[in-house]
């Protein structure tokens, strides 16, 4: 069986290919009946496998080990190429609006349309299968890199279906009309492309930004580690100071656990690993601190916040004088 990190470059081999032959066959229809929502998708693709070349790139490099220049990996490789997608994403977004409104001033008729029906409905089709085994591969390997290529071309579906039910009614209005003057259709589709294009680029900014700026994991996932730190009461009186950040795959966990002052230090790193081996069961690329210190009844607010004492057994706040 194939391991999961030959999965992910797999499935991101298959994006690259996939890609590459849509830029080429939209690109050539495109010209060819001298359709801009065509071309838009085009460019749109070429978006998609720029986006799939950088996914692919940064699954490599994310999985490398930490060493003496990276001490916390290269996790963060896969949230700095989701940036860079989102930022190259607007620039053709723009592009494309861009071409579409001349496109609307001017009284160009398209040629052909069926063509273009034709590659959107395997645009459509191809995309959607790609898309649903990055999504597959990518939840499985909590890769940001791949459900970030996964939501392009899942957006480049909609897309594609877009313009394709524009081109159709062109392509139809043909055979019951001499000259049907709708051929504004193909410019508005491309505008409609260009809108979702944007939408996808906030989004896919949005979460690299989050992991880029070390914000802490959803409130679900640190629920999980308060949950697991509170079953190892009575031996762990309270907890606090409890950190979280994320880095590609990777998480990064700290916190302080307060036990008895006389408990030995042999048993409280077994606590510790008890611990460990618990968070890994949830999330299994992680990488966790814990600060042990003895519980001598001097608490702060934090400590009370995290203590895990019978409500008969906690000691009273400290004051500060």
């Amino acid at each position: 069986m194939k391991s999961l990190q030959q999965r992910k470059e797999n499935v991101a081999l298959l994006s690259v290919v996939s890609n590459s032959v849509l830029v080429a066959f939209k690109t050539i229809v495109g010209i060819l009946i001298g359709s801009v929502s065509i071309i838009s998708e085009a460019i749109h693709s070429g978006m998609d496998l720029l986006a799939a070349i950088i996914a692919m790139v940064s699954v490599k490099k994310s999985n490398i080990p930490a060493d003496d220049v990276h001490p916390f990996g290269h996790g963060k490789v896969e949230s700095i190429s989701g940036l860079v997608e989102a930022l190259l994403i607007v620039v053709a977004a723009f592009w494309i609006i861009f071409e579409a409104l001349k496109k609307i001033s001017s009284s160009q008729a398209m040629e052909s349309p069926g063509w273009g029906v034709a590659v959107m409905v395997a645009s459509t089709v191809i995309n959607f299968i790609v898309s649903q085994r990055l999504f597959k591969v990518g939840k499985e390997a909590e890769s940001i890199a791949l459900q970030a290529d996964a939501w392009h071309l899942r957006t480049d579906v909609y897309t594609s279906a877009g313009v394709m039910l524009s081109l159709a009614i062109i392509w139809i209005a043909h055979f019951i009309f001499p000259k049907p003057n709708i051929h504004w259709l193909d410019p508005a589709a491309a505008i409609f492309v260009a809108v979702f294009i944007l939408r996808a680029a906030y989004h896919l900014t949005s979460q690299a930004l989050r992991d880029l700026m070390d914000v802490k994991l959803p409130a679900e996932e640190e629920a999980m580690i308060r949950d697991i730190i509170a079953s190892h009461k009575p031996a762990v009186h309270g907890f606090h100071q409890l950190r979280t950040r994320r880095a590609g795959n990777f998480r990064f966990i700290e916190f302080h656990i307060k036990v008895g002052p006389k408990m030995t230090v042999a048993a409280s790193h077994n606590i510790t690993k008890e611990m460990k081996q618990s968070i890994r069961e949830k999330f299994s690329d992680c990488v966790i601190t814990i600060h042990i210190e003895p519980c001598e009844g001097k608490c702060t607010e934090d400590c009370v916040a995290g203590c895990l004492l019978a409500e008969e057994k906690r000691p009273r706040l400290a004051t500060l004088s």
